[in-house]
């Protein structure tokens, strides 16, 4: 055997010998877990279960670290990062869907779905039509989706059935879909970033804004708003997802346990997202928000056109599953 045989078989050994040493087990898989909200919500309490349970079953050989307040960057960068295996995992909001898989996005047209009914359209062919293109365009593996709460309106006038909306100046997220259908509900759908949204109903410049109820209880908007109208328009779950190269390095024992916390993981973030809409309606009402129920039908109806434009858009099978939650 010659020298050039000998020293590349020693360089294997010791390559060998230096990365798993006899006894000595091999580090911990990392997984960083993002999330663009900040500490003290349902997305929060989630990761943590997440982080016990996986922690638990891999005895340590899996460490999580929660990554919130968008600390890699916002929800798209972040998929940018795990599509080339920078990042682990997220609990990622629904802009995937419309990068990957629009044609299958049924769930972001607003008023079409409850929860139930969203839920049955996940776990329907469309879904697993959204896991295979997440999969394809974006290297993503859907584990699937996790309660948030539903998205209702506030004002500063009250809003009893949908002609109430003619002329309302209200700030709408850039969903083209969500603006097109506010818009033929009446109102004037105005483009304000998140953080804007408190001086921009203080100064005038929009007198409503739709979210989920952590959006009024969080910026105070008790000061510069009267009135919560409990519309229930849309149901934006977030999304359990991870690197599909960084997923398939992992053994399948390692796959195992990735698939068994997220499961208690989004069981305990509906019930803690379930609590605090809870306790955001009682802290709202003291102070001295009204909560109206509206005539929702009214609402639907006077929706529906749009609605319908929105299910043209879908794929064509998508349009056939769907057309039986269009408001009648």
């Amino acid at each position: 055997m010659n020298f050039g045989k000998v020293l590349a078989i020693l360089l294997a050994i010791g390559f060998s010998l230096s990365a798993h040493p006899p006894g000595i087990s091999a580090a911990p898989v990392q997984i960083h877990v993002n999330n663009t909200m900040g500490p003290g919500g349902s997305e929060e309490a989630a990761i943590a279960k997440f982080k016990d349970v996986v922690e638990q079953k891999s005895s340590g050989q899996m460490v999580v670290t929660p990554f919130l307040s968008g600390q890699l960057g916002g929800e798209i960068p972040v998929l940018g990062l795990m599509k080339i295996g920078k990042t682990e995992m997220s609990l990622t909001g629904g802009l995937f869907l419309n990068q990957y898989s629009p044609e299958y996005n049924a769930i972001n047209i607003p008023y079409l779905f409850t929860w139930e009914q969203a839920m049955e359209y996940i776990e329907g062919p469309a879904g697993q039509k959204i896991h295979e293109l997440a999969l394809k365009k974006g290297g993503l593996v859907v584990f699937g989706p996790q309660y948030r709460g539903p998205r209702h309106m506030t004002s500063n006038r009250a809003i009893k059935e949908a002609k109430d909306l003619k002329g309302l100046k209200m700030r709408v997220p850039q969903e083209a879909g969500w603006v097109r259908v506010w818009q033929a509900l009446g109102t004037l759908p105005v483009a304000i970033p998140a953080p804007e949204i408190y001086m921009a109903m203080q100064t005038g410049q929009v007198e409503a804004h739709e979210n989920t109820l952590v959006s009024p209880y969080s910026r105070s908007m008790w000061e510069v708003q009267k009135y919560i109208i409990l519309t229930s328009h849309i149901y934006w779950p977030w999304w359990w997802v991870a690197s599909d190269s960084w997923h398939k390095k992992l053994s399948p024992e390692q796959q195992k346990i990735i698939r068994e916390a997220i499961e208690v993981a989004r069981k305990y973030g509906e019930k803690v997202e379930r609590e605090k809409d809870d306790f955001y309606t009682v802290e709202l009402k003291k102070k001295g928000m009204t909560f109206i129920t509206p005539d929702i039908d009214s609402f639907k109806k006077a929706a529906r056109p749009a609605i319908l434009d929105e299910v043209k858009r879908l794929a064509p099978d998508v349009q056939k599953a769907v057309i039986q939650y269009v408001p009648k």
